[in-house]
């Protein structure tokens, strides 16, 4: 079965290299464009639920445009899905240079910290820098304080460590910002620090994350534990981190416990026990 998730077509329209594949659509190699708002919501259908979020300078490929909605397919995942047209803009300004490490940070007028602030930023936002004054990067929208970016290129390399950074975002369905945030689009977050790809969703990361591990497997730092629907990354042989409706925000929980309390709410057993990376020795 298709998955309309990383599908780039709809009833109309179609990405070119879906030619010979579908019938009774146009095609199109579709237009570059850019995310120009902090947080844009990828929905399912035009004014529909939203399936994930896109950020701040990320690309996408617009198919179609209708009524005020952009049917994209989005760079980072593959994701298709419908963004407001006012996200957008197109063609892209510049390419990003630069992504943003911090947590959060917020974009000013000036290069000085008590100019009036433009816009507030998430973790994994790209950005355009042109130059630098002080301790600022100058980009097309605002001064950002340097100490807050990395270049393209110049990922971290601790998952664990960078989940940490999202301790206390508010729970949000399809999040994947420090604004709000649900358990895939926290793994997502992390692992694309990185510099790995990673899927958008849960079943998509436990069929295609890490290498399975035996149920009796001892849990390892930067460990991934799924259920259905939901995911956790480790931090230690006892403790997990995940984005989660218990506690509404990204939190620390005892693996026993939170195994115990998922499956007693009617949400099952853990169905995958994942490895990204060797376990340390």
């Amino acid at each position: 079965m298709t998955d309309r998730r990383r599908t780039p077509a709809n009833t109309r329209v179609a990405l070119s290299g879906l030619r010979g594949t579908l019938e009774g659509v146009a095609f199109t190699d579709g237009t570059p464009a850019q995310i120009r708002v902090p947080v844009a919501d990828l929905c399912a259908t035009p004014q529909g639920a939203r399936d994930r979020q896109c950020l701040y300078g990320e690309a996408v490929t617009v198919i179609e445009t209708r009524d005020g909605w952009c049917f994209v397919k989005a760079a980072k995942d593959g994701y298709v899905g419908y963004l407001r047209e006012t996200a957008l803009t197109s063609p892209p300004i510049a390419p990003p240079t630069h992504w943003l490490s911090a947590p959060a940070s917020h974009l000013y007028d000036a290069p000085d910290f008590k100019s009036p602030d433009r816009a507030t930023l998430s973790f994994g936002s790209r950005l355009t820098v042109t130059g630098t004054t002080g301790r600022f990067f100058e980009t097309p929208d605002g001064f950002l304080p340097a100490v807050h970016a990395r270049p393209l290129g110049d990922p971290l390399h601790d998952p664990a460590e960078i989940a940490t950074r999202f301790l206390g975002a508010p729970y949000l369905w399809g999040g994947n910002s420090v604004f709000g945030i649900d358990c895939s689009g926290l793994v997502q977050a992390v692992l694309t620090a990185t510099g790995q790809s990673c899927p958008g969703d849960t079943d998509m990361q436990e069929a295609e994350l890490g290498t399975p591990l035996a149920p009796a497997t001892a849990p390892a730092r930067n460990d991934l534990l799924f259920w259905k629907g939901h995911v956790a990354l480790v931090l230690d042989e006892e403790t997990m981190i995940h984005a989660n409706v218990h506690h509404m925000a990204v939190a620390r929980d005892n693996i026993s416990a939170a195994i115990s309390r998922i499956k007693a709410q009617g949400d099952g057993p853990v169905t995958s026990h994942k490895r990204l990376f060797p376990a340390e020795s």
